[in-house]
């Protein structure tokens, strides 16, 4: 038998992230707490509890009188994100240096290597998952888990919720090669991979064509 020790505030929250994620909630849509409490038998207690941490991550507002609205990314917020990552991920690997050894190297060569295979099957799920892997890599040669919630918390604002059924090769295909320059310059001059990912690889402007393409057409 399997026992979840997961409390029910963290259950109704995974649940609702799933909603979301499947688009059974849509950017645009408001959440009737009354009408949730009784489809899944639960009291409201933990049910606005894990709306209350949906809020504080930006995936929904709470609006009084009004009820729950499910966030939708706009333009101006994709720049944010797009610069805080960035900004984030600077910071971390101008820190890290030190510890980005050969096999830190070597591990970003193969995830690389299964982003560019994954294109060639068009999987985009385990090109995405990939690609995680990869920037976490480097990523997780930090302390700082705050930066580090940040920044993961924003890209499945980015990716996530909801997950594209689509996405664009030619874009992917971009980055991988983006990640073969950040490879070459970790190994030459750290302060320059640092400064490539935050004025490239998670440049708003460098990449704006993709996404506009992404999100809003």
């Amino acid at each position: 038998m399997e026992i979840n020790l997961k409390s029910l505030r963290e259950q109704v929250y995974e649940y609702l992230k799933d909603q979301i994620n499947k688009q059974n909630l849509k950017g645009g849509d408001y959440i009737d707490i009354n009408a949730l409490s009784n489809k899944l038998k639960i009291s409201k207690t933990p049910l606005r509890d894990a709306l209350l941490q949906l809020e504080m991550e930006g995936f929904v507002t709470i609006k009084p009188r009004k009820g729950i609205l499910i966030n939708e990314l706009s333009l101006e917020e994709i720049k944010y994100f797009y610069e805080i990552i960035g900004a984030l991920e600077c910071s971390i690997i101008h820190k890290v240096c030190s510890h980005i050894d050969t096999n830190i190297i070597e591990k970003l060569k193969e995830f690389n290597t299964k982003m560019q295979k994954a294109i060639d099957d068009s999987d985009f799920d385990l090109y995405y998952k990939n690609n995680v892997d990869f920037h976490n890599t480097y990523l997780c040669l930090s302390k700082n888990h705050h930066a580090l919630k940040i920044i993961d918390n924003l890209r499945q604002r980015l990716y996530d919720f909801p997950r594209k059924k689509y996405y664009l090769p030619e874009w992917e295909k971009r980055s991988i090669k983006e990640h073969d320059i950040f490879i070459d310059l970790l190994q030459n001059d750290c302060l320059k991979a640092a400064l490539f990912i935050k004025d490239v690889h998670w440049s708003f402007d460098v990449q704006k064509e993709f996404i506009m393409e992404y999100y809003f057409k």
